[in-house]
């Protein structure tokens, strides 16, 4: 089994390969944005992890991207190359396809989409 050195990663790519992400081309946008950090020689600075569900199923496909906690929905692979040229090389989130964002208050809902169902055990 394989321990990477993480020291010099700079960003966390999860790519949601749960179900519904899955049928929406989980596999092909998992395969599309590490072809794309291979290409611009990031294997070091960018860590990609595949997940399993991430909660936004109507999302899919979801990949978030951390440290800086930012939520894309409906990553096609033409989208996870464009996250990736963007996001990590020019750090400009891509505003148009994310649903979340972390702030120093919790997440905030981006781009007027479906808050979802609340988690919240007292409202049942």
């Amino acid at each position: 089994m394989t321990t990477w050195n993480l020291e010099e990663m700079k960003h966390h790519v999860l790519i949601c390969n749960g179900s519904s992400c899955m049928r929406k081309g989980g596999e092909e946008v998992t395969q599309s944005i590490r072809e794309e950090i291979t290409a611009n020689q990031l294997d070091v600075q960018v860590h990609t992890t595949r997940t399993r569900c991430n909660g936004r199923c109507k999302d899919a496909c979801v990949v978030i991207v951390y440290p800086e906690g930012t939520w894309y929905e409906g990553v096609t692979p033409e989208l996870g190359k464009q996250i990736v040229q963007e996001h990590l090389i020019a750090k400009q989130p891509i505003e148009r396809s994310i649903s979340y964002v972390t702030t120093t208050e919790g997440m905030q809902l981006k781009n007027n989409r479906p808050i979802g169902i609340n988690k919240d055990s007292s409202s049942k």
